[in-house]
């Protein structure tokens, strides 16, 4: 009983691990290049039984907004500087938010900077019951800041204009960032299949005790 015990105990902690590590603010593209138009992506899940009812996004010197995608239910206001460059934008919900078990995105457009380097996304998460969650820590942290690693332009893209090419371009970049694996959801993944694999280890090993 007590092995049994012990077994159960280990799911809990390797399932609430797993949890934990796919419950992080994130930004994607995970990368991208110097000089090139993005579709960026706020990925925002709720960790408590309040809802999450405010995001806020400090947006990195490497990086220019351009524009916004609506999302039904939500409001957002940016903050510009004294030249005019959005330095925040403010997701506010109209309703309840994002419930416990639940996750929103937020997207928008802009252009990588040709000298940036790195992007770092500082993201504060306020929930209904007033409490906010400032996810501006390093790499380590219990509450990180999301990353995007900056390369060095292959001279590719010719820097110039809007238009429907780059959307298009910056569109694919995001759909295929989403169809691909982080290294976040791929040790979620593992997390989560250990915790499955000790489950059943556990019930086998009590249906044999009750047996016996």
């Amino acid at each position: 009983m007590k092995k049994s015990m012990s077994l159960i105990f280990a799911l809990f902690l390797v399932f609430g691990f797993a949890q934990a590590a796919s419950a992080h603010v994130t930004v994607s593209p995970n990368e991208a290049e110097q000089g090139s138009y993005q579709v960026f992506s706020i990925r925002v899940p709720s960790e408590k039984e309040a809802a999450t009812t405010q995001v806020k996004l400090d947006v990195p010197e490497g990086v220019e907004v351009l524009r916004f995608e609506p999302k039904p239910g939500w409001t957002y206001q940016t903050e510009t500087n004294g030249d005019g460059k959005i330095v925040s934008v403010t997701w506010k919900a109209d309703g309840a938010g994002l419930g416990a078990s639940e996750f929103g995105e937020f997207r928008f457009q802009g252009k990588v900077a040709a000298d940036a380097t790195e992007l770092v996304w500082k993201a504060y998460q306020t929930y209904s019951d007033g409490s906010v969650v400032e996810w501006t820590g390093g790499e380590g942290a219990d509450t990180p800041a999301s990353v995007t690693a900056v390369t060095p332009s292959t001279g590719e893209s010719d820097g110039h204009g809007h238009g429907d090419s780059h959307e298009a371009a910056a569109g694919e970049a995001a759909d295929a960032d989403d169809s691909g694996d982080s290294p976040t959801q791929m040790l979620t993944m593992v997390f989560s299949a250990a915790a499955l694999l000790l489950s059943l280890i556990a019930l086998v090993a009590v249906i044999r005790r009750k047996k016996a």
